[in-house]
């Protein structure tokens, strides 16, 4: 199962990044496919990108949202939200185990040999905060003269962005070069945290600052897809506790914001059968019984 998950990321990424002739145009794609949301983090402006990035566009959407009221414009792009609500609903965070590409790229960087370190619990909340503020305050009140905000998580923190995008347009287009400053310093700074960090623990960006993971999460209660554990099957031997890339303790929240469906807890931890997967809350494919299961007394 592990092998299907790698395949299904390798296989979303390229379909997201798609435009493979930007070697020879120079330039970022801008054809039809650009109205499809992205479900994982995917920068607009990466040269080979066929799709936007649902959290640039919800910040541009709250960075105009003074405009479009103004002008009678109250459409306001609100597919933007729907995209992304209908995927988060669907499926929550399992997007980011299976279609992110910047959280595929984390789990390679994770797989360099190295010693390992687990990333503090109490970073988790970190992400919120920046949904929150970066991603909609911040864009929808501090304005310019004109009535416009900035994509504040974008513009100053975004990690994807500066790897998938920043990077290779300064060797697209040479021009760029003479507009580096500090901003860009800053950003490729932040990058590099992350990158570095993501060698030593698994998904440190996933798990503390990304604000679309922030959004997946709000519906870890309510998603269709979801993973089950039978509490009359699971004895707590912990062994779920050691592989999750994520940092879920499984038995004890079942629930937990954090849980990304890889089905590692599943396939490789699980000796009782105890967790499978459900659906809209039908269980797909009951857990038979294990000759180690031992049922509880009532």
């Amino acid at each position: 199962m592990e092998l299907l998950r790698k395949w299904v990321q390798l296989i979303l990424g390229f379909l997201m990044n798609g435009y493979w002739a930007f070697p020879f145009t120079r330039t970022i794609y801008q054809g039809p496919l650009k109205v499809l949301c992205a479900p994982g983090l995917n920068c607009y402006s990466c040269p080979a990108a066929t799709t936007y990035c649902p959290i640039g566009a919800l910040q541009h959407l709250m960075a105009d949202i003074r405009i479009a009221l103004e002008t009678g414009q109250y459409y306001l792009g609100w597919s933007v939200v729907g995209a992304i609500g209908i995927m988060g609903a669907f499926f929550g965070r399992l997007i980011c185990g299976w279609a992110c590409p910047f959280g595929f790229v984390q789990e390679l960087l994770h797989k360099i040999p190295s010693r390992k370190f687990q990333v503090p619990r109490g970073l988790r909340y970190v992400k919120f905060g920046v949904l929150l503020f970066l991603v909609i305050l911040l864009p929808m009140f501090v304005v310019d003269q004109f009535g416009a905000g900035e994509p504040w998580f974008c513009k100053y923190i975004c990690p994807a962005g500066t790897l998938e995008a920043g990077i290779p347009l300064l060797f697209l287009q040479p021009n760029l070069r003479s507009t580096i400053g500090l901003l860009f310093f800053n950003k490729f700074v932040i990058m590099m945290i992350f990158v570095g960090w993501a060698v030593v623990a698994s998904r440190p960006f996933c798990r503390t600052v990304c604000p679309l993971g922030a959004f997946y999460a709000l519906f870890s209660n309510v998603k269709l897809v979801k993973l089950r554990l039978d509490k009359n099957r699971c004895t707590h031997c912990k062994a779920c506790h050691k592989v999750c890339p994520m940092g879920v303790k499984f038995d004890e929240s079942p629930d937990d914001t954090e849980c990304i469906t890889c089905l590692a807890c599943m396939n490789k931890a699980c000796k009782f059968d105890a967790i499978s997967i459900e659906v809209g809350g039908i269980p797909i494919g009951l857990p038979s019984e294990h000759p180690d299961y031992v049922p509880e007394n009532d």
